[in-house]
């Protein structure tokens, strides 16, 4: 995958959330042209929905990047489905099979983190280096990593909103996650997670609230735990409960964590370029370029 634009093509974008689709048709250069957002419902319902949207605004192809967890492996059998979510009913869609019989265009098919990293890639934060790790974190928490211009993943994408997490020795709270309880990262620093802890939703409490403590310690740690692994020159934080306040928060802690072990670049860790956390639109315009170049 290189960044590449291709001329006098109609893009198509759908970033597939737990809670909301947001469909977009857009021109070569991105320019958006119509856009809606669904309510995430049943997926016959939801479905639906993206395939009215796209007949109604025709495009050549679609980038499609959704929540997981999901089959991306071309090939395999579960190729283009959702698996196993905690997502009632989503178990087993095949998403792109669906839209490919109902709208004869190609559908690029990856994580919503994937698209929200490449559309970093193209045009946001990290679009002046090779290497990037993009994390979100909202209604659940996950993660992508590009490295010159190639997602990294193999038997399937990344899972690092669920990789084990060293609590913070404050922290007594028995965890969000289904299937990890308090063992991973979305299990403790989710959206959700904050209510759960104090009983008032994150978006009504200041950012200087006790439990953003709490949060910001373990995004520091995803921040640590992703440049040891992955060295990128940036690491991007997206979603609704991470904002510029908190990025200051985080890198300080993420220099504790490091303890002078390791050299950082400069500006390592910040915010995503886009307004309304759209990098995943754009990653999903310039996915479904690629596919007709």
């Amino acid at each position: 995958m290189g960044k590449v634009i291709i001329m006098r093509q109609k893009l198509g974008s759908i970033e597939a959330g737990g809670t909301k689709f947001i469909l977009a048709a857009a021109d070569e250069a991105y320019r958006v042209s119509a856009k809606k957002r669904i309510p995430t419902e049943d997926p016959t319902t939801t479905l639906a929905g993206c395939i009215a949207f796209f007949k109604e605004n025709p495009v050549d192809a679609i980038g499609l990047g959704s929540f997981g967890p999901i089959g991306i492996k071309p090939g395999a059998a579960d190729y283009g489905h959702i698996l196993a979510t905690p997502k009632p009913g989503w178990a087993g869609t095949d998403m792109v099979g669906t839209l490919k019989a109902a709208l004869h265009v190609p559908v690029y098919f990856t994580t919503d983190v994937n698209a929200s990293v490449y559309g970093e890639y193209i045009a946001g934060s990290a679009k002046d280096v090779d290497s990037a790790v993009y994390f979100t974190i909202g209604t659940g928490i996950g993660g992508g990593v590009i490295q010159d211009g190639h997602f990294i993943g193999g038997y399937s994408h990344l899972e690092m909103g669920h990789a084990p997490v060293m609590l913070h020795p404050d922290d007594h709270y028995k965890g969000f996650c289904p299937f990890h309880g308090n063992r991973c990262f979305e299990g403790v620093a989710a959206g959700p997670t904050i209510e759960g802890r104090t009983g008032i939703p994150g978006e009504k409490l200041n950012r200087d609230h006790p439990v953003f403590d709490f949060i910001n310690y373990y995004a520091a740690q995803m921040a640590f735990s992703a440049f040891v692994n992955y060295a990128p020159e940036k690491i991007i934080f997206g979603g609704s409960v991470v904002d510029d306040d908190n990025i200051i928060k985080v890198r300080e802690i993420f220099d504790q964590l490091n303890h002078n072990y390791v050299q950082i670049p400069d500006d390592l860790i910040v915010h995503s370029h886009f307004a309304d956390n759209a990098s995943a639109t754009v990653g999903d315009f310039a996915l479904a370029a690629l596919l007709l170049k």
